[in-house]
């Protein structure tokens, strides 16, 4: 087994800025994680330094990579506050003792800096799609999973990425278990893992199930443009990115640096969740991502013994949110236990039920997805046809 202080000794011998002593006694070490035979740390660097350090960071990764039993090393530069530092006006300062720098505020850019934005694409991939909610809890990552497989089983190649880095629940959506591999000796590209047809990546499968994730936003990122660029997904129709919940860095950059097809919005009916779902609306809107609609989850619930329906959360407020702000309504996804069960125990109700109400609601949104998004590409504006369960 790997350890702590086998990392720590491997980096030592390593050169710091400047060839200046070594990264370890400089203390510029941090954020190191090792699970198994996969290895994570971050070094802390100077913000306006990161491009010059790159190949810093790659001779970390190679030092490390060749201490016995590792086989996946995933490094990052992470930035520095100076002392006396001030942020800017309408931003929060960094907390006492913090050492990342706070994110640059969110800005709708203008047609030119589009126009001159490159998105350097995932090759094999045609399409990519996110699943995205204001909040967590509503069952973001359920919608995912399902929507993955509806695409699935109505005939397109479909790969799903969890890009939830504190808390990846596709693994155990999946029921898929064990670590990627490479492609070939000594590649950077892995392999992803499968369940039910799915190509499948996700930080659960680097990492033990219990392990923290204590990550600062830049080592985040890293992680995240690893696991969809460094991953050899074949070809597919459509990659469903899971998005970690809320509208922090990870998601806005996400947002800006991947060629999104487009985004669908998880919603509960009560209004705390709405008023999390607008804000998730409108940084896609900032960016230029067209929303391709909004999915009520956990609509209502029907008893099993009386038939009686309940609306717990309240009902129709992701309906008239979406009628609001003129976008499509995907659907309404009831409260139910054997779509709970089943999505704890791996087994997900597309694939595992494929005959019951929930399988067909799921595939009707993956289809409506999929029309949306095609009609998107082709440069139209294709109006989604609303599924209204009653």
């Amino acid at each position: 087994m790997v350890d702590k202080q086998q990392v720590m000794a491997a980096l030592s011998k390593v050169r710091g800025p400047d060839l200046e002593g070594d990264l370890v006694s400089l203390g510029l070490v941090s954020d190191v994680v090792v699970s198994g035979d996969n290895v994570m740390f971050a070094i802390t660097v100077e913000a306006s330094r990161a491009n010059e350090l790159e190949p810093l960071r790659q001779a970390a990764e190679k030092a490390v990579g060749k201490v016995d039993g590792v086989e996946k090393v995933m490094a990052a530069l992470t930035a520095e506050v100076k002392p006396g530092s001030r942020p800017a006006a309408g931003r929060t300062p960094p907390p006492a003792g913090a050492n990342m720098a706070p994110p640059p505020p969110m800005q709708q850019p203008g047609p030119k800096a589009q126009a001159a934005q490159t998105m350097a694409g995932v090759p094999g991939v045609k399409h990519i799609v996110a699943v995205a909610s204001g909040k967590g809890g509503v069952g973001k990552s359920t919608t995912s999973v399902n929507l993955a497989l509806g695409l699935q089983a109505n005939g397109l190649k479909v790969g799903i990425l969890d890009a939830d880095i504190y808390g990846p629940s596709v693994p155990r959506l999946l029921g898929i278990t064990g670590r990627p591999e490479p492609v070939s000796p000594g590649s950077r590209t892995l392999k992803p893992l499968e369940g039910f047809g799915l190509k499948a990546m996700s930080m659960g499968f680097l990492v033990e199930e219990d392990t923290p994730m204590i990550w600062r936003g830049p080592m985040v990122m890293s992680a995240l443009q690893q696991m969809l660029r460094e991953v050899d997904w074949g070809d597919l129709d459509v990659l469903i990115v899971d998005m970690p919940p809320g509208t922090g860095d990870a998601q806005l950059t996400l947002a800006q640096q991947t060629p999104l097809s487009g985004a669908v919005i998880v919603s509960t009916p009560q209004d705390l969740a709405l008023i999390d779902a607008r804000k998730g609306l409108n940084m896609f809107r900032k960016v230029n991502v067209p929303v391709l609609g909004i999915v009520e989850n956990m609509s209502y619930f029907t008893c099993t013994k009386c038939g009686e329906r309940h609306e717990i959360f309240g009902h129709g407020g992701a309906r008239d949110e979406a009628e609001k702000l003129g976008l499509p309504f995907l659907g309404e996804v009831p409260l139910d236990k054997d779509l709970r069960t089943r999505s704890d125990s791996g087994q997900p109700i597309v694939v595992s039920a494929p005959d019951s109400h929930h399988a067909g609601l799921y595939r009707n949104i993956a289809e409506t997805v999929w029309a949306s998004v095609l009609g998107d590409s082709a440069g139209q504006k294709r109006a989604a046809p609303r599924i209204i369960v009653e």
